[in-house]
């Protein structure tokens, strides 16, 4: 299915199972009492649309590091039959920061993924947020080096990575990402290397007390750094049919990150993340 949009009644469908995988996995966080928080598009889908954006396909949570590697513990141990991890502890060619937890029995495979071998279910996406300092000039350091190692992770097994961007631009990075990726390949670099570097920065601050936490792995810099005062105490709000967890101040988190999230983005804007492949359970 190498296409860039979904009929109606597959994204219907897609997001229907997507919405079981939250239903389960707010439950495991409610019952481990595991703090986890809506981010990301799947936010403004809360504010905006009471669920998902319409044309979204997938649902974006985060956790910070002390929650995140709980759930991964508790999911491996008691839920593995139902459920997959897919991330690069699991898989050493993943080429990505967060986890995927994915349902068995399914398959979705994104196209940039599609030569990385593994179980790859239709999935929920779990973002790790970990502290960062509160003197910007010590975060920019960390931010750069742990994003740096991110994107060297990611080159390492991806030739043609997505990329938010058109025209030239875009030719002109995906020209500079497939030749890094044969230089990686060329040289033998383990991707598991990569993959240390980028968590040891990561982690480097969560044994201090900080203001602040982030996803340091987005495809721009600096773009998931969030004030823990705007998360923090968590609330509930409605997504689709079932209740889940989002930060206090959530206008706030939107505001900062997107700017004007409440204006509907023009059509050509509007990503989705096209399947290699695609199977529902019975298909």
């Amino acid at each position: 299915m190498n296409q860039d949009y979904y009929s109606e009644k597959t994204l219907k469908k897609l997001q229907k199972i997507e919405l079981g995988i939250l239903k389960d996995f707010d439950k495991i966080c409610m019952e481990n009492h595991l703090e986890y928080f809506i981010c990301g598009g799947s936010a403004i889908g809360i504010v905006r649309h009471h669920g998902f954006i319409p044309w979204d396909d997938d649902i974006d949570v985060a956790m910070p590091r002390s929650d995140y590697d709980r759930f991964l513990k508790i999911a491996k141990e008691k839920y593995s039959k139902k459920y997959s991890i897919m991330n690069n502890e699991q898989n050493p060619k993943f080429p990505l920061m967060n986890t995927r937890w994915g349902l068995n029995g399914t398959e979705y495979k994104t196209e940039d993924l599609k030569d990385i071998p593994g179980n790859f279910g239709i999935f929920l996406d779990i973002f790790c947020f970990d502290n960062i300092p509160d003197d910007d000039k010590l975060m920019k350091k960390q931010a750069t080096k742990a994003w740096f190692f991110g994107k060297l992770l990611v080159l390492s097994g991806v030739k043609k990575p997505t990329l938010y961007c058109y025209g030239i631009k875009k030719k002109i990075l995906q020209g500079i990402f497939f030749l890094a990726h044969y230089i990686l390949k060329l040289f033998h670099i383990s991707s598991r290397s990569f993959y240390k570097k980028a968590l040891q920065y990561a982690i480097q601050y969560n044994d201090e007390k900080t203001k602040r936490f982030a996803y340091l792995f987005d495809p721009q810099r600096y773009t998931s750094i969030v004030n823990k005062e705007d998360i923090y105490p968590l609330k509930r709000m409605k997504f689709e049919n079932i209740e889940v967890n989002v930060a206090s101040k959530i206008e706030k988190y939107l505001e900062t990150r997107y700017g004007d999230y409440m204006t509907l983005p023009p059509e050509e804007k509007r990503h989705t993340h096209p399947p290699y492949s695609l199977k529902f359970k019975g298909d």
